[in-house]
């Protein structure tokens, strides 16, 4: 065969054989997701965005972070409804408000939207379970070293915004720890309003209280106020004061350093990566395989496909383990 007749040859082959070829290869997904919470500049809504979208690049799905830039619930129900609009193959949302949210949850449910929440819950909706913190460890959790730090007595205030289904379930669990210690007073639960500038002010008026007014111990159940209440305890320090018991929230890198510094005690760490990492692999699973019907009390089914509660884990940090954790969100990039 000639040489001219070989390349005729080869072409055709390829001619036969590209559209093989081409079916083979994988086609992109069209199906979208949405991660729905508030305040999305927050350093811990950006981590959990974070671990959304790699679960997505491991599938090749397009996912999309909605809500608002403050804390406004009303907002956040806005920004949920647009997202049911659009169809999505799932929602992850965090609940600021479940008395809000919850009816717009069972419409997407009945729509055949498939919603899990997380790191705050909506229990009462029909939502098909939760992923995140058990926060009414985490309360407890920094109830005990709270409680330790203070050797059982002192006026305790809080910065939180009630309301809000996990930072009331942490505010117990901090209360079921002080019930054990008749000296420790919680002088305080103070609404922040989702606003660290706020937290910070309120600080400053607590640290200026004497004598039997003295406040002891400053506890933030939201991430945003550690670093903010920090500062405030920073300037006390610097103008002469002997320094007051800190515990935060979170482990974004502003916090971690001042628990590096000493300013805050120690900070109760969730795992947003985690929480929304595996919320993106739960509503994928969900879409290509269905779970009929979708709206279902599967909580009292013992034979349910879901779980009630998927943990993340909580952790508390302090002086002894901060370099540590620091070192690996330097290795990640963060």
């Amino acid at each position: 065969m000639s040489a001219w007749a070989k390349r005729i040859a080869i072409a055709i082959a390829l001619t036969a054989v590209l559209p093989l070829l081409e079916g083979c290869t994988p086609q992109p997904r069209t199906e979208r997701y949405y991660l729905v919470t508030v305040n999305v500049e927050l350093p811990y809504w950006k981590t959990a965005f974070e671990g959304f979208q790699k679960a997505a690049q491991e599938y090749g799905v397009t996912v999309d972070l909605r809500g608002p830039h403050s804390f406004d619930p009303q907002a956040e129900v806005a920004e949920f409804r647009s997202a049911v609009a659009s169809k999505p193959a799932g929602i992850l949302v965090s609940v600021t408000n479940s008395s809000l949210l919850t009816p717009e949850i069972d419409a997407a449910i009945a729509a055949g939207i498939p919603v899990i929440t997380m790191d705050s819950d909506a229990p009462e909706s029909k939502r098909l379970y939760f992923i995140g913190t058990n926060n009414l460890e985490a309360g407890r959790l920094g109830g005990q070293r709270a409680a330790a730090q203070l050797n059982g007595q002192g006026n305790v205030v809080f910065f939180t915004m009630p309301g809000q289904p996990n930072l009331e379930e942490r505010l117990k669990g901090y209360k079921d720890v002080f019930a054990d210690f008749p000296k420790i007073k919680i002088v305080e639960v103070f609404d922040m309003k989702g606003d660290s500038g706020v937290a910070m002010d309120q600080a400053q008026q607590y640290l200026a209280r004497k004598d039997k007014n003295r406040i002891d111990a400053l506890i933030c159940l939201q991430s945003s106020a550690g670093k903010d209440v920090g500062e405030a305890v920073r300037r006390a320090r610097e103008a002469g004061d002997p320094g007051r018991l800190l515990i935060a929230m979170d482990a974004d890198l502003a916090t971690l350093q001042l628990v590096k510094d000493g300013i805050i005690d120690s900070t109760i760490a969730q795992k947003p990566y985690t929480m929304a990492f595996v919320g993106l692999k739960a509503l994928h699973g969900l879409h290509t395989t269905p779970i009929t019907p979708l709206a279902a009390d599967y909580g009292l089914n013992p034979f349910s496909p879901f779980p009630a509660f998927v943990d993340t884990g909580v952790a508390l940090v302090d002086s002894h383990n901060v370099n540590a954790i620091l070192q690996r969100k330097e290795s990640a990039g963060q």
